[in-house]
């Protein structure tokens, strides 16, 4: 298109309020950090015109996780009125998936630079054993020994992010050995035993508990999840992540440290590890090495099948939470109607499989529509030019 006898493609900016557009500007002073601002923030419409798809097909697939939430939702409370519809089981269905949800948006982070953090299972079990393990052993304030939990998850992160770009190992070796030399280390530190405390203070209990009818882990996982859908939706550090994970050779002709955000990514990641890991300590009160490792698959399964709604083709905040709604509402009707206890992990395995099946059916789906459109814009420069 011509507008101002200069050549412009269609491009679709999403802004914020203007005291977020504030806090959130940047100088863009020289011609590279300009270059990688709009290569960043460059959000374009994929199907040209006459290629869109219908309204109907859009629909599903935006919004196909939500429809489907409801319809289990609607489901379960027709077989189980009594018990399913209740805010008791919201409650409990909440408060056992936090740490799931928030072990999702872990993994989203390093998922959207295309890089995969394999080591959270096992972090999250070394961090709930440390969070009451600092305070059993060592006597330490709840809020030191959270912080400190915190932090190691930080340092592992960090770890994976220097193994992946510096040494350039891949990241599913890094992260599968950081995570089992963590595992290591909680054996040594349990010595293969329980910790039990006595009694816990009432700031740290609180983190497993209600307020007033909400649980707290649910306030704390969507207060995260306003945080991250911030980054990657307005601000330039969550779109590079994006460029990254699209086409890294682009990114680094574009000027974009693709190593520091990958780091980066992996430090968040491990960060957020850390958080869930003191959550898991409050909730189960015992710190024992066999737990953690049981939370990676649900963690993916919900990452990568919230790739295939909302913004079908890539990681992102939203699709993720629906995921693991998803996975918690399937799993609390099927209990409810009498399944057997093997029947989680069994599903929890199927959908991770079925959700990496979807995730690449719509990253390719996406990558045609990316091209048809390139096609279809080059072609209307042709044009122009010739005239």
């Amino acid at each position: 298109m011509k507008s101002g006898g200069k050549l412009t493609t269609p491009c679709r900016m999403r802004r914020l309020p203007v005291a977020f557009s504030m806090i959130f500007k940047r100088r863009t002073g020289s011609n590279s950090a300009t270059r990688r601002t709009a290569f960043a923030n460059r959000s374009p419409t994929y199907a040209p015109t006459g290629q869109r798809p219908s309204k109907v097909l859009r629909l599903i697939s935006v919004h196909g996780l939500l429809v489907l939430l409801l319809a289990l939702i609607g489901t379960f409370s027709l077989l189980r009125p009594e018990t399913f519809p209740t805010a008791v089981n919201f409650q409990a269905i909440t408060s056992a998936r936090a740490v799931v949800a928030l072990l999702a948006l872990a993994v989203m982070i390093p998922l959207a630079a295309n890089e995969f953090d394999l080591s959270v299972g096992y972090v999250v079990g070394l961090g709930h054993i440390l969070a009451v393990g600092l305070q059993v052993r060592s006597y330490l304030p709840w809020q030191a020994a959270s912080l400190l939990v915190v932090l190691a998850g930080a340092g592992v992160g960090a770890l994976n992010g220097v193994l992946v770009t510096r040494f350039r190992i891949s990241s599913f070796i890094a992260t599968l050995g950081t995570g089992t030399f963590v595992y290591g280390v909680s054996q040594w530190y349990t010595g293969g035993e329980q910790i039990v405390g006595r009694k816990y203070p009432g700031g740290f209990l609180l983190l497993s508990e209600n307020v007033g009818p909400v649980p707290f882990s649910l306030i704390l996982v969507l207060a995260v999840a306003v945080m991250l859908w911030i980054a990657f939706e307005y601000m330039v550090q969550g779109r590079f992540l994006y460029v990254i994970g699209s086409n890294q050779r682009a990114a680094d002709l574009t000027g974009i440290p693709s190593a520091r955000y990958k780091v980066l990514a992996f430090v968040a990641s491990g960060t957020l590890t850390g958080i869930a890991g003191v959550l898991l300590g409050s909730e189960l009160r015992v710190g024992q090495s066999t737990v953690g490792a049981d939370f990676l698959l649900p963690a993916f399964a919900g990452a990568l099948l919230g790739a295939t709604s909302v913004k079908p083709g890539r990681v992102n905040v939203w699709g993720t939470l629906l995921a693991v709604s998803v996975l918690a509402v399937a799993v609390s009707g099927l209990q409810q109607l009498g399944a057997d206890f093997y029947v989680e992990p069994l599903f929890n395995g199927a959908m991770l499989v079925l959700a990496v099946g979807l995730a690449e059916y719509a990253r390719r789906r996406r990558e045609r529509s990316m091209a048809v459109h390139r096609n279809a814009e080059t072609s209307r420069s042709g044009e122009v030019l010739t005239k």
